[in-house]
Parts: C-alpha cells; sequence; structure tokens
C-alpha cells in the first residue's frame, strides 16, 4: 500500500491504524531519507524544510527510484519476520516518478491510496500538531505548500487507486474503506466458527470435548460468567470458570473474552495465573460487564429459591441493563474497561476476530450452561440469566450467523441438575432417577458416582434422570445443531470406558447412539467414554 496526500491529510494515522489493525509492516520514507543521509554523509536536519529540500534532491539524482530502492532494502532486512505476502505500508510518495518506480518494481502488488482535504482544514490541522511530528515545522501551512513538490501532490490523485477525502471520513472510516480496498476482509462466505452448546442443563462434559477439539483452531472463546465450571482432563484435573476449556490443551491459540460475558474480575485474574496465559495471548472485551460484591449479595436469595449458584452474573446483567441511567442502580456499572488490572488484555473482540477472519483462522466458540437453561426456553423461573442457544451465545461474542460452520450440541447419556442441599429445587426434569439406578445399570460403583457427580461451582450433589429424548429434539431444532457430542457413555455400560473405537463400544451403547441421531437428525460425531485425555471417540466427517 503506498500512501500519498498533502502533509495533514492522515497519511501516518492511516499508516498506523492499518498497521496495528492487520500487522502489517510499516516503511516511512521519512526513515528512508535519513538511512539515505547517513550513508551518504549528507547533513540533514530535522526540520520540515530540510526534508522537503532532501527529498526534491533525491527524486532529481534518482528519477524517483530511491523510494524503490529504499522499500526493498528494508523488505531484504526484514525478510526474517515478513513473509512476502504480508501487507507492506509505504508511508508516504510525494511524486508520480516515485509511484511508477514503486510499480516497476513490485508490479501489480501495488495498491496507491490517496488522501485528500480542503486547504482550510489541512491548514488547521497543521497548525494543531505543532512540533509533534519530531521535527521542526515550519511557521504556517502556507509555507510548507511553497515547496514545489508538495505544491503537486494533489495531481496524484488521478494516478491513484482509492481516493478518499479525510475531512468527510472519521479515521475509522478511512482505514475501513482502505481495508475494504485492499482486499484485507474476509469473504462473506468463509464459514470460520464452530460453537459448542450444551443441550440439557449444563454438566454436559463440555470442557472434555472442548479440551479435546481445541488443538484444531486458532482462536478459543468463550461466553457466559463464573456460574459454570468445566472440567478438563489434565494430569490433575482442571475447573475453568471464565477461560475456554482448551488453554492448556493448545498453547498457541489466542484467548477472546466478548463483549456479552459477565467477569469476576478476582477469579479471572486467578485463573490467568494458573493457567500461564501471556498477556499478548488474551483479549478481553472493554464492554465486558464487572461482578460487584452486591451482585453476589444480590443472588444469595437465588441459593436456596431455584438452586442457583449465586454467582453473581445474573445480577450484573440485571444491573447492567438498569445502570443506563445512574439512578437505576446502587453500585455504578463498571465494565472492563473501566478495571485497571484487566488493562493489559483489553482488545475489541470485533478487531481480533476480524484479524482472524481475514486470515483465514479458525474460531471455537464455547458455550456455557444448557438449552434447557435459557432464560427463553427454559422451564422459568428455574432458569438462567441469558439465553444459552446458538442464537444467544453467537450474540454475547459478537459473531454473525454467516461465520457459522458446524454447530456441536453436547448431551449426557442420564441429564443432571443440581440438587440444593437446603431444600430449593433446580428445576423439574422429566423422570428423575436415583444414582443407585445407575451403579446397577451401568456397574459404575455408586460411591465413585456421588463422588464424581456433584457441580463444578456449587459442589452439591446433582440430581439425575433418564434421557429426555423430546429435549434433544428440541435442542437439536433450537440450536441448529449440525452434530451431538454424547457424553457419559460408561454411564449406559461401564465396559465402554475401555473403548478405543466405536465398534468397540456394546451393542446396546450402539444402539443408543443410532436412536440420537435418529432423533436429533444429525450425526452423533463425538462420544465420550470417561474422563479422560483419551477419552472421546471421533466419528467426524469435517
Amino acid at each position: 500500500m503506498v500512501i500519498s496526500g498533502p502533509v495533514g491529510a492522515g497519511k501516518s494515522t492511516l499508516a498506523a491504524r492499518i498497521a496495528q489493525l492487520h500487522e502489517a509492516l510499516h516503511i516511512r520514507t521519512h526513515d528512508l531519507m535519513e538511512e539515505h543521509a547517513l550513508a551518504y554523509g549528507d547533513g540533514l536536519a530535522a526540520e520540515r524544510r530540510a526534508f522537503q529540500e532532501y527529498g526534491d534532491r533525491l527524486d532529481q539524482q534518482t528519477q524517483g527510484g530511491w523510494v524503490a530502492e529504499g522499500v526493498a532494502r528494508s523488505l531484504d532486512e526484514a525478510t526474517r519476520s515478513v513473509s512476502p505476502s504480508e501487507l507492506v505500508i509505504i508511508d508516504a510518495v510525494r511524486e508520480h516518478r516515485q509511484v511508477e518506480r514503486l510499480r516497476e518494481a513490485f508490479g501489480a502488488r501495488v495498491t496507491h491510496v490517496h488522501l485528500k482535504a480542503p486547504h482550510g482544514v489541512l491548514a488547521k490541522r497543521y497548525l494543531d500538531r505543532g512540533n509533534s511530528s519530531g521535527m521542526v515545522e515550519l511557521a504556517s501551512y502556507d509555507e510548507v505548500a511553497s515547496n514545489r513538490t508538495e505544491a503537486a501532490v494533489s495531481d496524484l490523485e488521478a494516478d491513484a487507486d482509492l481516493v478518499i477525502d479525510t475531512d468527510r471520513n472519521s479515521v475509522r472510516d478511512v482505514a475501513t474503506r482502505v481495508a475494504a480496498g485492499l482486499g484485507l476482509y474476509a469473504s462473506r462466505d468463509d464459514r470460520l466458527v464452530d460453537v459448542l452448546i450444551g443441550a440439557q442443563y449444563g454438566s454436559e462434559g463440555k470442557g472434555n470435548i472442548a479440551f479435546y477439539l481445541a488443538p484444531e483452531y486458532d482462536v478459543l472463546m468463550r461466553v457466559g460468567g463464573p456460574n459454570a465450571g468445566h472440567k478438563v482432563p489434565l494430569p490433575t484435573p482442571y475447573t475453568h470458570r471464565l477461560l475456554p476449556s482448551g488453554t492448556q490443551s493448545n498453547m498457541d491459540a489466542a484467548i477472546v473474552i466478548g463483549p456479552g460475558a459477565t467477569l469476576d474480575g478476582d477469579l479471572l485474574l486467578k485463573e490467568i495465573a494458573e493457567c500461564s496465559v501471556d498477556v499478548d495471548r488474551l483479549f478481553i472485551d472493554p464492554q465486558a460487564m464487572i461482578i460487584e460484591q452486591e451482585d453476589l449479595d444480590t443472588e444469595q436469595r437465588l441459593v436456596t429459591g431455584i438452586g442457583s449458584t449465586g454467582k453473581g452474573g445474573g445480577a450484573a446483567a440485571a444491573r447492567r441493563i438498569l445502570g443506563r441511567n445512574a439512578d437505576g442502580v446502587s453500585t455504578p456499572v463498571r465494565l472492563a474497561r473501566d478495571t485497571p488490572e484487566l488493562r493489559p488484555y483489553l482488545k475489541p473482540s470485533f478487531d481480533v476476530l476480524d484479524r482472524a477472519f481475514a486470515r483465514g483462522q479458525r474460531v471455537l466458540l464455547e458455550g456455557t450452561q444448557g438449552t434447557a437453561l435459557s432464560i427463553f426456553h427454559g422451564h422459568y423461573p428455574h432458569v438462567t440469566s441469558r439465553d444459552t442457544t446458538t442464537a444467544g451465545t453467537l450474540a454475547e461474542a459478537g459473531i454473525g450467523s454467516h461465520r457459522l460452520r458446524r454447530t456441536v450440541i453436547v448431551a449426557r447419556t442420564y441429564p443432571i441438575r443440581v440438587k440444593n442441599p437446603e431444600g430449593a429445587t433446580s428445576g423439574p426434569m422429566s423422570q428423575e432417577i436415583s444414582w443407585q439406578d445407575i451403579a446397577v445399570r451401568s456397574q459404575v460403583p455408586l460411591d465413585e458416582l456421588l463422588r464424581q457427580e456433584k457441580g463444578s461451582v456449587s459442589h452439591n450433589q446433582r440430581r439425575v434422570a433418564e434421557f429426555d429424548w423430546d429435549l434433544l429434539r428440541r435442542a437439536a431444532e433450537l440450536n441448529g445443531a449440525t452434530d451431538v457430542a454424547l457424553t457419559f457413555t460408561d454411564y449406559l455400560d461401564v465396559r465402554n470406558r475401555e473403548a478405543r473405537r466405536y465398534e468397540q463400544l456394546t451393542p446396546s451403547t450402539i444402539e443408543f447412539v443410532e436412536e440420537v441421531e435418529r432423533v436429533a437428525g444429525v450425526p452423533a460425531s463425538l462420544l465420550g467414554t470417561r474422563f479422560d485425555v483419551r477419552s472421546v471417540i471421533d466419528r467426524r466427517r469435517w
């Protein structure tokens, strides 16, 4: 990308923004002139007029070729860190001959962007900038424009591939138009996002499945809040409350927390430290909501009322709505952008995802809780504070439905809900049974079941029920399922723990899987046999 335009048109601002958003190599002709002067022993004062005159002399001596030569040198020096396919920004050219020599050297890869603005606007911008450019500036814009080359810069508009009036566009508008003109954005047809959604009441084993899938993705993203725990099969099992479950199974993937998240700041920082997440790997959207002590206090009555985990996510979400008017809440709304401890991680998730999509990178979006806990589609009032379906998950993440490739709903062979020890019901389930029933059917020891089947956040004993076929069908339809991940097949028969291939499952289990596929209308592509790093039988065709 070669930028031209008069002084004050916004060339350096554009170059810096594009370089930041799209990780381009930013080459300044100002620096090329300094390098040339140093190499040839020419004196070059840090003054606007001196640079104008030195550039004119170089153009005359090289017929404008010094810019192309300097760019070639810079690229040679950068070959270890910049691949030929990456974007290079040349900031900026002042003469038609400079553009011609660049086109001769780099051919059709050169895109010439010309920025302009009315004379009065340019003059005001020049006065406002003072000496912020790092050199001694002239007294007025008219003095700048008195240079013969500078006065003719506007003639480059006719040669340019893209011309933008920066007086009629914001900084973001200019960068957006240029990026679109350079083809830096992903095609709308690129479906790069796979979503993992709970099909029942949560605790379906999403963590285990996400941990298994994570190495295939470039970006891992999770929504929701700290009220959901996703346990992963590390040598010492670990429960993620806010970070994606694949954080430690794919250490190279970027981690994103979207604008719809509700965050416990202390818990998040603790999890970041425990998982050794570097600051340049995690991106937290500035719009994410912070849970306050008031939210935790507010939810305590829900613990005994509907079996809530009481972690403050719902109260924080409500306060976010009411807090649009400061008089509507007693504790002011605090977002991630207002939290100093999170400042090093802040970056709009839209920008992170936009860059990932432009590079063709794949994203695993991990939902939390389950479809039957959706505030809209669950059995009210025994529901969570958010929509837990694909649509709600995409909305919280800030991802358009056109990016969606696969939707994997996770269902366990016996759905569970938390049992509150204080007597509160956590909501209805179809055909509730006992863990003794599961132990007899599966031959998994009862004490093992009772030990394992406790809420990963509440630590309360779970209730269990027969597989809900009608709920499976609803979940598949509500979420637009393309696949089912069926977990806890060992609860059908403990012998399934030894299975490494589909045909090694017991015959009755295979019949169960086939029935799941008929009812859901999609393949059961992933089968969990136990809680272990090698617990997934992978039947995918994608």
